[in-house]
């Protein structure tokens, strides 16, 4: 070896082949990141957030809306419109959450298969914790 050749090695650099920084840490508030701090307080928003999600909190302002709505039907074309829009975006909302817990309850079965299958001890456990949970007041 010849270290002195070193000497004439080009180095050559690819695009984004130079040096990297990158922040490792996680980020847990990115979700309160969208909200613009000239819009309110990000702390009380978030405290806001603990207490009812956005989709919860759009899920009774539709709810009431509807019930308002039914009571009073809207008088103008656009209102019953947007009414009907309305009805079917709830509709749609409650498919999917339906949906979820199908997909839920066949994932459970099916870990509850394997778990009699393959280790029948942990089974026969769980199967007890459950029955006690299942029977608690």
């Amino acid at each position: 070896m010849f270290p002195w050749l070193f000497l004439w090695a080009p180095q050559l650099q690819l695009p984004f082949s130079g040096d990297v920084a990158q922040r490792i840490e996680p980020r847990t508030q990115w979700f309160f990141d969208g909200i613009d701090t000239a819009s309110g307080d990000p702390v009380i928003e978030r405290k806001a957030f603990e207490v009812a999600t956005y989709g919860r909190q759009l899920g009774l302002i539709t709810e009431l809306l509807l019930d308002m709505a039914e009571q009073t039907p809207p008088r103008t074309k656009a209102g019953r419109e947007s009414r009907q829009r309305l009805l079917a975006i709830q509709a749609e909302i409650e498919r999917i959450k339906t949906e979820d817990a199908a997909g839920q309850v066949a994932m459970v079965e099916a870990g509850l298969r394997r778990l009699k299958t393959h280790h029948k001890a942990e089974y026969e456990a769980l199967r007890t914790r459950l029955q006690q949970a299942l029977t608690a007041p």
